[in-house]
């Protein structure tokens, strides 16, 4: 581990001689009343908007005004093909070839149209494998899935839990799950990085797991996507789904996107939702011709593209295609080791990181607690200019985003945090 200094000179040093700096301007970053920066560590929850997204969405703009609908086909970017702009991008941030992954839809709709897919329930094997504090939405939905099969939503789930008095999951507990209960699992759907302590989970393992025991699996890649290095095709999932909006800064409830692994890629007989964007493309605008699906991700979608959030998403992804995720990641590892050395200047009895200590277990986020604090700490730590993450019951979740976060930024969150706890 990088042996840290304190002090602001030791954080405006680091900045100095980091080679991303200069994309920091490339983002703008909220202020206060008095314009001075605000230390933004909430990419988990929204990622900062680029300032050349506005550019990308009036040129859409302009060319929906000039061209009217021949702007499908005669716009800059012709909007027919639009979301195939974004496939290469998107598949190097999540590590899969470009048949594998698509944009589309919002991020829970795209679970339940994999799940129309790929839990095919029977009366042997019909129950789903989750985190026990997976995100409420991937919990809800999954539960839905039950019900709308005639199970039972209690029955039919099967909880990964954390031992007793601790926060993180263990694969040997994943293991005797599956041990027991693999013949009547037929999906293990995890969020492949915890909304909550920020655990980072490998995800081949746990693929192999599955699969060996002849399960499904698909991973919520919300808090992964553009935070870490997914390599999802190589993890052998079945299916994985994720937001645009945190860690790829798309803008609030933009669109989402899917993968669907390469062995996938051309079997016709998988059941599915269809519209006619899942059709075959050269004879998609005949309305007379039979369904005839797409290989690969595409042939999960429905319809055609907002184009103006694609715009978003694009602008955003032209940055990370400049950057490379290995270097977002070689980043995120110094700045969140930066983050947790200071932290622990603070003293394990006033603070405690729930998140795990090796870098690769975790993304950039780390979930503080602070002993014998309640949302009033964070309340505080908000009014000194600090813009974080509240998680019931006493969790304060940080994430210093490698593309415009800042070593200083870090050294101003703690020393506020010292602040507020001195004060």
């Amino acid at each position: 581990m990088t042996n840290h200094k304190l002090g602001l000179d030791y954080a405006k040093e680091q900045d100095q001689n980091d080679p991303l700096k200069d994309y920091r301007k490339k983002f703008h970053i909220p202020t206060d009343q008095d314009g001075k920066e605000l230390v933004y560590l909430c990419g988990n929850s929204l990622g900062l908007q680029p300032k050349t997204t506005k550019e990308y969405i009036d040129q859409e703009l302009n060319d929906w005004a000039q061209l009217g609908v021949e702007g499908h086909t005669e716009a800059k970017n012709p909007w027919l093909p639009y979301h195939e702009f974004l496939t290469e991008n998107m598949a190097k941030v999540v590590g899969a070839k470009p048949i594998e992954v698509v944009v589309m839809n919002t991020l829970t709709a795209n679970l339940h149209f994999m799940m129309v897919s790929f839990y095919k329930p029977t009366a042997k094997r019909y129950k789903i494998l989750i985190e026990s504090d997976a995100f409420p939405s991937d919990k809800y939905a999954v539960e839905s899935q039950l019900r709308h099969h005639g199970y039972d939503d209690k029955d039919g789930l099967i909880l990964w839990k954390p031992r007793e008095g601790e926060e993180l999951l263990r694969y040997e507990d994943l293991e005797g799950l599956l041990d027991k209960h693999g013949e009547e699992i037929a999906l293990v759907l995890i969020g492949n990085t915890n909304y909550y302590t920020g655990q980072f989970f490998d995800m081949k393992r746990i693929s192999d797991l599955g699969h060996k025991h002849g399960c499904i699996v698909g991973f919520d890649c919300a808090h992964g996507a553009g935070n870490v290095n997914l390599k999802l095709h190589d993890s052998d999932a079945d299916f994985a789904v994720w937001c645009t909006y945190k860690y790829l800064n798309s803008g609030p409830g933009s669109l989402a996107g899917a993968f669907v692994h390469e062995k996938h890629a051309y079997d016709k007989s998988l059941n599915r939702f269809t519209g006619w964007w899942s059709h075959n493309k050269q004879t998609r605008f005949n309305m007379r011709h039979e369904f005839d699906v797409l290989p690969g991700a595409e042939g999960w979608q429905l319809s055609n593209p907002p184009i103006l959030s694609m715009a978003a998403i694009k602008a955003s992804l032209d940055i990370f295609g400049e950057v490379g995720i290995e270097a977002l990641n070689e980043k995120s590892k110094k700045l969140t080791g930066y983050f947790e050395f200071l932290l622990k200047q603070l003293g394990e009895d006033t603070i405690r990181i729930i998140t795990p200590e090796n870098p690769k277990e975790r993304g950039c986020q780390l979930s503080i607690q602070v002993k014998n604090a309640d949302k009033n700490l964070f309340d505080k730590l908000t009014k000194s200019g600090v813009i974080a993450d509240w998680r019931e019951p006493d969790v304060i979740r940080c994430a210093p985003v490698p593309l415009y976060n800042s070593f200083e930024d870090v050294y101003r969150m703690v020393e506020n945090l010292k602040s507020i706890l001195n004060g």
